[in-house]
């Protein structure tokens, strides 16, 4: 794609913001498939990994998933032998999720993959670190903007 817009199309924030997500998709796509994860797992791994045993709940909150979306996820997740769902002792309606021991070993073999997104981009670390800024701001407005209609 040209850094010069050449149609409406290439005006347009969401075209570029949706482009980019499928551009992303691609790359890790290629970089988790020899761990066997999809992305919205290995997102689900790396909240594990820095914070092990967390409920459905606070996973969905942090993903932007509902329950009916992540739980499926989780299922064959359990299923691959990475993490495990267990009822809360003080609260049998929260459902604990927690790493395997296969789960946390694959925390080595995904090391790299952060270094390697960043070194894809072709961005230096400063300027990536102004996008996550601002990109955070814009999804902050959106989401400021969808609840205010709701």
């Amino acid at each position: 794609m040209s850094n010069t817009p050449s149609s409406i199309l290439d005006q347009m924030l969401c075209f570029e913001v949706y482009s980019t997500e499928h551009a992303f998709s691609r790359l890790y796509k290629s970089l988790l498939a020899p761990l066997g994860l999809t992305y919205p797992q290995f997102l689900v791994m790396v909240l594990l990994w820095e914070t092990d045993d967390q409920t459905v709940n606070g996973i969905g909150g942090q993903l932007g998933l509902e329950s009916s979306t992540l739980t499926p996820l989780l299922k064959r997740m359990e299923s691959a032998g990475l993490i495990t769902r267990t009822r809360d002792k003080q609260d049998e309606r929260r459902v604990r999720v927690s790493l395997t021991e296969a789960g946390d070993a694959l925390r080595s073999e995904a090391k790299g993959i952060g270094t390697c997104v960043a070194n894809a981009t072709g961005m230096p670390e400063a300027e990536l670190k102004s996008l996550l800024l601002e990109l955070r701001k814009l999804r902050s407005g959106l989401a400021a903007f969808n609840t205010a209609a709701e």
